[in-house]
């Protein structure tokens, strides 16, 4: 009888919390609607998305042309955005290499992300000794500064995609990790954590099933955010060599390519550049409308 009343006392409020989540889901798709910044955010990021991948077939040229008598070339009707040391178009190149830069950001973000959560939600569940070793280990990795981390990593796999996003993944998991262990422990000790524990829900389930639902959206936020940091630092690996090499043409890696000519021939650092700032301009817009739609205290 007492397992029967603690199994419907489970059912109520597994349906109340169910009901409350699909209104605060309502609730935070209408926030994001009404922010500018989300929306404004959003659109550059999908324009960014679909000329990376549609524009590089809909171009005249392929990514490895090229002609001895337009290297360098500036602007014109037949390359919009001129032509670098090699005499490659700099449009087609730009848009292949938008490929890599945003593939690269977005999956060492969601991993690294995905990966924080699950040492979150372990520490911050078990408790105990358990969350004194592992904040602690966090604590060491976070110290190396995530530059560095990323170049020693790189340095030891090796160059390539692979490498680098395990790079960028590595130093992206302490501050989740964290994150998600704070919120755990202010819900831990909520009536439906209780409730699910006293009918022996197994504590995975407890953690991915009830927990993660409601820990979950600063990690939204964050992950976001972190896409563009990420973007930033793959370009930054690809500049100084430990990134995607040449003949790939990353957005970094074309960076480097022009940086001997920032004088005489400045669109070969300005193109990359600016596609590089905008596609972090927007990233950082739409992070501010996830976190302010998330969270209805920060609304002006």
């Amino acid at each position: 009888m007492m397992a029967l009343m603690n199994k419907m006392k489970t059912e109520k409020l597994e349906t109340v919390e169910t009901a409350r989540k699909s209104s605060m889901l309502l609730e935070f798709c209408r926030r994001l609607i009404k922010s500018g910044s989300a929306k404004l955010g959003l659109f550059l990021m999908l324009f960014i998305i679909l000329a990376c991948v549609i524009g590089p077939y809909l171009s005249p040229y392929d990514i490895n042309w090229r002609d001895a008598t337009l290297m360098r070339a500036g602007p014109s009707a037949e390359h919009w955005l001129g032509c670098d040391t090699l005499g490659r178009d700099m449009l087609t190149r730009l848009l292949y290499g938008g490929q890599y830069s945003l593939l690269m950001g977005l999956l060492s973000a969601v991993i690294g992300s995905l990966l924080g959560i699950a040492v979150g939600l372990v520490a911050g569940y078990f408790g105990g000794m358990t969350e004194t070793l592992i904040m602690r280990f966090m604590d060491v990795w976070s110290a190396l500064p995530g530059m560095l981390l990323c170049i020693l990593v790189s340095a030891a796999m090796g160059n390539g995609f692979g490498a680098t996003v395990l790079a960028l993944t590595i130093g992206s998991i302490p501050g989740v990790a964290r994150m998600t262990r704070g919120q755990v422990l202010s819900e831990r000790s909520r009536e439906y954590i209780e409730a699910a524990e006293s009918i022996n829900c197994s504590k995975l389930s407890i953690m991915f099933k009830h927990l993660l639902p409601n820990v979950i959206q600063p990690s939204i936020v964050i992950t976001t955010m972190s896409v563009g940091s990420t973007i930033n630092m793959a370009a930054s690996l690809s500049y100084i060599g430990l990134g995607i090499q040449p003949p790939s043409p990353e957005w970094g890696a074309m960076l480097a390519d022009g940086k001997g000519y920032i004088m005489s021939d400045p669109h070969l650092i300005a193109v990359p550049g600016i596609a590089i700032a905008l596609t972090v301009f927007a990233i950082n817009l739409l992070g501010d409308g996830l976190r302010d739609a998330l969270d209805p205290k920060l609304r002006g």
